[in-house]
């Protein structure tokens, strides 16, 4: 298990985030699916913070896993990819303009979110092993 850091602060925060395009539209056929990787990977460049684990598409949805600072939102990193993907894939596919006119983009207003995390059983040893060690840093393996 790799914990992020930022700042005064170790973390271990995971989200699978699921999200459909409007109306379930399947448009992500082969070659926009391999874009739309590339296209959402690039948000890293601009937020170095947000780490993208995985990322995959299914005709009709996106599937990411995606480590997420503390001091970031869920729904600000949803709207990060929905803005920056919708926008992308809009700008080189030309017939999604036409499949979804109007002032929506390619992305359903919802998404599905569930959390990762590591189990009960490793945080009860971790705590357990406090104060075994020397004063200085715990040098427990997760």
């Amino acid at each position: 298990m790799e914990c992020d850091k930022q700042g005064h602060a170790v973390y271990y925060i995971r989200y699978h985030i699921v999200i459909a395009t409007r109306y379930r539209r399947k448009v992500l056929k082969a070659g926009m699916g391999e874009y739309l990787k590339r296209t959402i990977r690039q948000i890293s460049r601009h937020y170095p913070e947000i780490r993208l684990i995985e990322v995959n598409t299914d005709v009709d949805h996106l599937h990411v896993l995606v480590s997420v600072p503390p001091k970031l939102s869920v729904s600000q990193v949803v709207s990060l990819i929905k803005s920056n993907t919708g926008k992308a894939m809009r700008d080189k596919y030309d017939f999604l303009r036409y499949v979804y006119f109007g002032k929506g983009g390619i992305w359903s207003a919802g998404y599905f979110v569930s959390t990762v995390g590591i189990d009960e059983e490793i945080i009860q040893r971790y705590i357990e092993q406090q104060g075994k060690e020397d004063r200085g840093q715990t040098k427990f393996e997760f």
